[in-house]
């Protein structure tokens, strides 16, 4: 097998074909980031309540419609269903501009267009998740996380500024447009991948009754909860994410309002910081190689979860906002590190026959918990303020680590014949 970087295994040339598909839709997304909300503010003019529900009643209900799907997916060639996902938000995207050139653009519109993009994601990402597995060696996993990690945190310093200067130029639906173009950029990437892909088999059923198919929906939490390393990653890395991203909209009113900071401040103190995101992720492949993956995965685990509880502590002016960006820029690069050996790590314990029902049952739950937890952050606030939200959401924080596996899985092989052997430590 051809060396990459230093000696460290390539991840392959197929492999590069779903990196650059990856690379278009992410770039893309980068670019429409925020389009729905100021769509429905400066177009449809809705206040508040309105643009919190396109936000949240999209994203929940597309992580339930999602949910049947990740059955589907399992037993179906994974390439086929991620070309299909690209298709169906390209098409879902483009039904805007149209709307909007023939006047008929409407909230109902956008927020039906939402929930059929977040379903789409998480099937997409179920089948991505299994493609990977099929398409690198074990050996060279990390190493691929750790470049689409990189991409990530890419698209997110670059497509938004580039999104607002095309939504300047060419108007409110430029990026929503630009963002479907992207999707027919990544389905062209995936068809470019050469190697063969194995048809899935299917489990085998005694008539295939209706309760069976019934169990195939909770398969996914059925394996998560019962393995004795996913289980505490699961718990670990569901709540962390929905802490965090419960007081993004806290810290926001906070510092735009009582504290005085203006919209490109505020931008500036989140958007620097994802520097460290494409740091961490490139130093990823090297820690794990120096230090071992499951130790890389509990020190970055633990430390990711120390800095937000910093943010309680913003004041006014200058030292303020570098203080939200000195805490950013060290959670975002704990993260970086943390992300790519963590999905690395997921596949390696998952049998290939359940890769996709694991992860679409893993992002319904994160979404299901972001969601729950914002509302209830949201509430918080209201009675106590959103500075002492944040601090407890911070102290919370704190406590995660404690979920994270003491102990390193034992060697295993799941494998599935025809696909990549995958051996989990």
């Amino acid at each position: 097998m051809a060396g990459g970087r230093w000696g460290r295994p390539s991840p392959g040339r197929d492999f590069g074909w779903l990196w650059a598909a990856y690379a278009a839709s992410a770039l893309g997304t980068g670019l429409a980031f925020s389009a729905f909300p100021l769509l429905a503010i400066t177009v449809l003019h809705k206040g508040a309540a309105e643009v919190a529900s396109l936000a949240a009643i999209g994203a929940a209900v597309g992580a339930a419609v999602a949910v049947p799907l990740g059955p589907w997916v399992e037993f179906r060639r994974k390439r086929s269903v991620m070309v299909a996902m690209d298709l169906v938000r390209c098409a879902a995207l483009l039904s805007v501009p149209v709307a909007y050139a023939l006047g008929r653009l409407g909230l109902a519109q956008l927020l039906l267009v939402s929930v059929v993009v977040a379903a789409a994601d998480i099937t997409f990402g179920a089948a991505a998740g299994a493609c990977l597995k099929a398409l690198v060696r074990p050996e060279a996993m990390v190493a691929a996380q750790a470049r689409l990690e990189s991409t990530t945190w890419t698209a997110t310093v670059v497509g938004p500024p580039l999104g607002g200067a095309l939504i300047t130029l060419l108007g409110p639906v430029a990026t929503v447009a630009a963002d479907a173009v992207s999707y027919l950029l990544s389905a062209a990437g995936i068809r470019a991948i050469r190697s063969r892909e194995p048809r899935p088999e299917r489990e085998e059923r005694a008539g295939a009754r209706t309760g069976a198919r019934l169990g195939d929906l909770v398969e996914g939490w059925r394996h998560v909860l019962a393995h004795p390393q996913l289980r505490p990653l699961f718990l670990h890395t569901v709540l962390v994410n929905a802490l965090i991203m419960a007081t993004a909209p806290l810290l926001a009113v906070l510092m735009l309002g009582p504290l005085g900071f203006t919209p490109w401040q505020y931008g500036l103190a989140f958007a620097v910081p994802c520097l460290g995101g494409l740091i961490g992720a490139r130093l990823a492949p090297g820690l794990v190689d120096r230090f071992g993956r499951h130790r890389v995965l509990l020190v970055s685990g633990s430390l990711r979860v120390c800095w937000p509880v910093g943010l309680a502590f913003v004041r006014p002016g200058v030292g303020g906002l570098l203080l939200v960006m000195v805490v950013q820029f060290a959670l975002i690069t704990c993260i970086g590190v943390f992300n790519p050996v963590f999905a690395a790590h997921r596949l390696r314990l998952t049998e290939t026959g359940r890769v996709a029902r694991t992860l679409t049952a893993w992002s319904v739950s994160g979404k299901a918990a972001t969601a729950t937890l914002t509302a209830l952050w949201g509430v918080l606030a209201g009675l106590a303020g959103p500075r002492a939200a944040i601090a407890l959401a911070g102290a919370l924080l704190l406590a995660t680590p404690l979920l994270l596996p003491r102990r390193e899985a034992p060697t295993d092989t799941c494998s599935t014949p025809g696909l990549t052997r995958v051996s989990a430590r």
